[in-house]
């Protein structure tokens, strides 16, 4: 009889342990979620030796969504704070990993001190809280800068980079957002959308969305247009170490034999006016107006490596 009462007090008090430790590990992710706004990982897989795929649920975008981590030399559970940089992708990319699988952010970030992370912005989100739509910038910057501090020991030493479409997601976060990010770089990016209202609103049309849903109308919501435009932003970045690099849209030495002009030379336009308006406001531009070469990938992995020394020192890297 006392073997058994001994027998039944052991599992009365294992079962208290148990129910202690589901208590504060619910706790513990209640916690996490709330410092990340709400977003929630819920899944993650390991993607070689320093890349995990985290699926999110965004209250901001009402479903979950994918991002990239690249983890530094060095990381281990409970470590830090790390510098971060995140990546933004284009336009009508086929997903958020063509900075991967493209544009050779693995390997040019192998050596970097920092945590990368890969975030998807959607087809033609423009990095944007859209008039009608989903809530891109609170995604990215109310839910996962948290969450990536939460789950991975970030810091607030934070550079932002993105291409085309990322190149105006870089530019308006950082000058929408001030203090949140060091350094902020645009390769060949929409960085001024007044006068590029026609094309970003047949890039939604051609993506089967309602193009007035983003911004609204370009002549009723001026103020929504001007709120996200980089170069009307650009006084606010004064205090941001900026890069921006274009080429002219002629074929260059990067593209392949037979390659036709593209439109890179009207973004080289908005990238000169840009730097112009962010020079005159006291921000420290360094720019790569590199003449021939098309809107590709084999310039933007070339911009993210020149770039890479000027990020890397902003963000103590």
């Amino acid at each position: 009889m006392r073997k058994r009462w001994v027998w039944a007090a052991v599992a009365a008090v294992v079962a208290v342990a148990v129910v202690v430790v589901a208590v504060v590990v619910l706790r513990g992710r209640a916690a996490t979620s709330e410092q990340a706004g709400g977003a929630q990982v819920v899944a993650r897989e390991q993607a070689g030796e320093r890349a995990q795929d985290l699926t999110v649920r965004s209250p901001a975008l009402g479903t979950t969504t994918p991002v990239r981590v690249l983890l530094p030399q060095g990381w281990t559970p409970g470590s830090g704070p790390w510098p971060v940089l995140y990546l933004l992708h284009g336009c009508c990319s086929p997903n958020h990993l063509v900075w991967v699988d493209e544009g050779g952010a693995q390997r040019l970030t192998s050596g970097l001190r920092a945590i990368v992370v890969v975030p998807d912005g959607g087809q033609v989100g423009f990095y944007s809280d859209w008039l009608r739509g989903p809530k891109w910038e609170t995604y990215h910057i109310k839910e996962l800068i948290p969450l990536i501090e939460a789950e991975f020991g970030a810091g607030p030493q934070r550079a932002i980079a993105g291409l085309s479409m990322g190149g105006l997601g870089a530019m308006a976060y950082a000058a929408r957002n001030p203090g949140m990010f060091r350094a902020a770089a645009s390769f060949s990016g929409v960085l001024d959308t007044t006068g590029d209202r026609s094309e970003t609103r047949a890039l939604v049309r051609r993506s089967g969305e309602d193009p007035d849903a983003l911004w609204g109308d370009p002549e009723t919501r001026k103020d929504l247009w001007e709120a996200h435009n980089p170069t009307a932003l650009a006084a606010r970045l004064k205090d941001v170490q900026l890069y921006v690099s274009c080429g002219d849209g002629r074929p260059g030495p990067l593209d392949p034999p037979g390659a036709s002009a593209d439109y890179e030379g009207a973004l080289l336009g908005q990238a000169q006016t840009f730097t112009e308006r962010a020079k005159q406001a006291g921000a420290r531009v360094t720019t790569d107006f590199y003449g021939a070469g098309t809107h590709t990938f084999p310039y933007w992995e070339r911009a993210l490596e020149r770039s890479l020394p000027m990020l890397r020192a902003a963000i103590g890297a």
